[in-house]
């Protein structure tokens, strides 16, 4: 996957330069290269899993087979993109309700910034969380709960050290993060005075990352979508809306609802994995593998 995302990179990169400056085609040709680049990374994993031998046993002939599990499928898959959405919906929501606000081609575009710029410094605890899962649920699958206690404490101790590291250099960058987006004086200033802002939340959406993880490898997409459902549409979105309109402090205050939503779902996840107990939740794990292992090995 490395590789892969690797590639298309290197054929990003010189392809967005020639459809925008060359082509002539602006935002549009942007564009139309994220979309090319989305295909090649799945032509390179397409191929990969067709030809790989380490993909062996994992190919099989098309049959009604493989619709049997889509239910249970369904039923984590659901709740583990909610658990996503949810939390990125709010943040596009506040983008549309900028617009609202007093000059809104400013605060939208201030938004705008500070979003890309916190989705770009994401991928690091998202990295992480994702790893967390896989190995958290492969040590409750082995009926080791001590090996999953284990990597919940390894991954918040990995990221307390970059979310730490990013948010501070974050911090001593701000004179430069506007520049990086606009040659515009005024948006340039409007995010230096928000990075400050920005870094704090960069702390917030680094352990929600990994909590978020944690919470997949645990099988709670249920409850995780319940915890950002109510962080940040019963307390992010309002709060945001009271900063933002009521306290006067438009594009700032907005981004200060979102790290109360933020710090909320951090609470609530870190209660529940705090109070988590590993063992029991190793016998359910195991109990889980048989039921699904029991037909096939019926058939055998």
């Amino acid at each position: 996957m490395v590789l892969s995302s690797m590639t298309t990179l290197v054929v990003f990169i010189p392809l967005c330069w020639f459809m925008v400056y060359k082509v002539g085609m602006g935002n549009a040709g942007a564009a139309l290269s994220v979309s090319i680049c989305d295909w090649v990374e799945v032509t390179v994993l397409g191929l990969y899993i067709k030809f790989s031998p380490s993909c062996e046993k994992t190919r099989a002939p098309l049959s009604w087979e493989a619709f049997k599990g889509i239910g249970s499928f369904m039923r984590l898959a659901i709740p583990s993109a909610l658990m996503i959405c949810l939390e990125w919906w709010s943040y596009e929501l506040l983008v549309l309700l900028s617009g609202i606000l007093p000059n809104p081609a400013l605060e939208t575009s201030v938004l705008s910034i500070c979003i890309s710029t916190v989705v770009l410094l994401y991928n690091l605890p998202y990295g992480i969380g994702t790893a967390a899962s896989v190995r958290v649920s492969n040590e409750l699958g082995a009926g080791n709960p001590e090996g999953a206690r284990m990597v919940v404490s390894v991954a918040l101790s990995i990221i307390i050290c970059s979310a730490v590291l990013v948010s501070t250099t974050l911090l001593a960058l701000r004179h430069f993060i506007g520049i990086a987006f606009s040659n515009e004086e005024e948006v340039i200033n409007y995010v230096t005075r928000m990075v400050p802002v920005l870094s704090v939340s960069v702390i917030t959406d680094s352990f929600q990352g990994v909590l978020s993880g944690v919470s997949r490898g645990c099988g709670w997409q249920h409850l995780g979508a319940y915890v950002n459902l109510g962080a940040f549409y019963l307390i992010g979105i309002p709060t945001a809306l009271f900063f933002g309109f009521t306290m006067n402090l438009r594009g700032m205050g907005f981004w200060i609802g979102m790290i109360a939503g933020g710090a909320t779902q951090v609470t609530l996840l870190s209660v529940i994995t705090a109070k988590t107990n590993w063992s029991k939740m190793a016998d359910k794990a195991k109990e889980r593998v048989f039921e699904e292992r029991l037909p096939t090995q019926a058939a055998l």
